[in-house]
């Protein structure tokens, strides 16, 4: 567990990170038009725009609804207008051509010529990772051709591992990009029917090892709230898929408490289920933070916990985070009592980052 009654903590900010974000979301029905001639712009524009295409690939191309029926469409908009898009596909849907069971694929990452240079196509990259982090797949695959020098080196500066064995031909390179840390559990979004199971399994866990006011109480159990606003993801038994543990974070852009600032992502609400304690459920659900962070581009992790909490900091401690004295402050408790609300942060370096992929 990270954090202690913080409802009396100073106002949280909105939007911690140091960057504007780009408009980006799924694709809305009447913009499909508009994401399928994006592609045949950028890719008449790109290394293998002098070859023609076949009527397969064009129908492909166009066919916005039934790729986002396999998946998701994402794009990204400026100025209210399609300027980048990428379909991330489940495993065996009709547009998927490399992924295996339990993986996603990206497929179709295209910025509009006008506006390349504004790294969009990275935004996209991320967004599609993050996505299949959220279905709770093992990996996220793609491929490119072998003329295509630029987008190998994104993929390769993200973190993708090239899997020569899987290639089409000499033409065509697949990447892989793991996001889960264990076989034998799965750490995705919660999903809405599952919000009062999450919530009881939060308050238990807080309950055990901490005496609980009521409106703590209360703001730990607003498991449907915090998914609305923020992202709650949650650990299952890949095998039973037993709850075994949650965390929230927020998402991009914002804050889930008054700690992060610009560059940062923080983490709150960290319970593991009884039954799964000695399991390494909390270093799995931290290392999947850590592993959110790298995604999203962040430079570190943060987060608060209490003095009480002592399982927790060793945990923290033993994941490589460290003391932030400078954002700790004197929490004071409804009975005139009080205690130190201890902070805690992590940085993101490439190779702290790639031990958490």
């Amino acid at each position: 567990m990270n954090d202690a009654a913080p409802s009396s903590a100073p106002s949280a900010r909105s939007a911690p990170t140091s960057s504007v974000l780009p408009d980006l979301g799924p694709v809305l029905s009447h913009e499909w038009a508009d994401e399928a001639d994006v592609i045949g712009r950028a890719f008449a524009a790109g290394p293998y725009g002098h070859l023609p295409k076949s009527a397969e690939r064009l129908a492909f191309e166009r066919d916005t609804a039934g790729r986002a029926d396999s998946g998701a469409v994402l794009v990204a908009r400026r100025d209210d207008r399609v300027v980048g898009t990428a379909s991330v596909l489940r495993a065996a849907t009709p547009y998927a051509r490399v992924a295996r069971p339990g993986e996603a694929e990206v497929r179709l990452i295209a910025v509009d010529p006008a506006v390349q240079g504004a790294r969009l196509g990275e935004a996209l990259t991320r967004a599609s990772l993050e996505t299949a982090l959220a279905w709770g797949v093992d990996a996220l695959v793609l491929d490119t051709g072998a003329r295509n020098l630029r987008a190998q080196a994104l993929y390769e500066r993200l973190g993708f591992e090239r899997v020569p064995e899987r290639d089409h031909d000499d033409d065509t390179l697949v990447y892989r990009y793991p996001v889960q840390s264990r076989a034998d559990v799965r750490v995705r979004l919660m999903r809405p029917d599952e919000a009062a199971e999450v919530s009881a399994l939060a308050v238990a866990a807080y309950a055990g090892d901490f005496e609980l006011n009521p409106g703590y109480r209360a703001e730990i159990a607003a498991v449907a709230g915090r998914a609305r606003d923020h992202q709650v993801w949650v650990a299952t038994d890949a095998s039973s898929g037993m709850l075994l543990g949650t965390v929230s974070t927020p998402v991009a852009g914002r804050a889930i408490s008054p700690l992060a600032r610009a560059g940062e992502l923080d983490f709150r609400f960290l319970g593991v289920a009884a039954a799964a304690r000695r399991r390494g459920i909390g270093a799995a659900l931290v290392e999947h933070v850590l592993r959110l962070a790298r995604i999203r581009g962040v430079a570190r992790v943060v987060l608060n916990t209490g003095p009480d909490m002592l399982a927790a900091q060793r945990l923290y401690d033993r994941l490589g985070f460290a003391r932030l004295h400078d954002r700790e402050y004197l929490f004071e408790r409804p009975d005139g009592t009080s205690f130190l609300m201890m902070a805690y942060g992590r940085d993101i370096t490439e190779a702290s980052a790639r031990s958490a992929a």
